[in-house]
């Protein structure tokens, strides 16, 4: 058996598992403020409740890393994996801010099929997390990201492009195609955390 004189530090595993499933429920608070035909704008200041936790939840992480000695896992990995699922939660965040600061009255078709693909790619990480300590199962998660990934790249596309067929006023456009972004963007920052996660797969295979 090893022995450790100085202890590893492994609440690393907790602060990414609740860094998770704050994403989650910021992703599920996003999909209610969508569902509607009206969106309901009240959400946004929920998600923004969430973002700040996030934040704090990263910045609780960093500053763990800088005291401590023995990690878990690398620390270019644990910095890294914090700042990409901050990320994802950045850009829940984005989304719903300009929602409401735009005044969207009528939420479009392909928004409600994007958010619905951020709460299944959010779900997924939520199951790597608290599969990431013992390193089993992660690079099925990885890979079901990446498949959510490419189908929001889809949705958003057909979203898109419905958008210039079916709207005529273009300052709709302008304001739908940036929230178009801002969702297809929440997906992509999963995917960067899915790259993360199975870098550090293949570190201790």
């Amino acid at each position: 058996m090893a022995f450790r004189l100085i202890p590893r530090e492994e609440k690393f595993y907790d602060d990414f598992s609740a860094l998770a499933e704050q994403i989650r429920y910021g992703a599920g608070l996003l999909d209610a403020m969508l569902a509607p035909e009206r969106p309901v704008w009240d959400k946004a200041d929920e998600i923004k409740e969430v973002e700040h936790k996030c934040d704090f939840l990263t910045h609780e992480v960093i500053q763990r890393l800088n005291r401590t000695f023995v990690t878990p896992l690398d620390r270019e990995d644990i910095h890294t994996l914090a700042r990409t699922l901050d990320d994802v939660m950045d850009a829940i965040d984005a989304c719903a801010t300009v929602v409401r600061l735009y005044h969207i009255a009528s939420v479009r078709t392909g928004a409600r099929e994007l958010s619905r693909i951020i709460v299944d790619s959010t779900e997924q990480l939520v199951f790597a997390m608290k599969a990431l300590e013992g390193r089993a199962g992660i690079a099925e998660r990885a890979v079901e990201i990446n498949r959510l990934e490419n189908e929001a790249d889809r949705a958003h596309q057909a979203a898109v492009q419905a958008l210039f067929q079916e709207e005529k006023d273009a300052i709709q456009i302008m304001k739908w195609k940036e929230i178009l972004d801002f969702l297809e963007e929440a997906t992509d920052r999963c995917e960067d955390v899915a790259n993360v996660l199975e870098g550090v797969v293949v570190k201790h295979a």
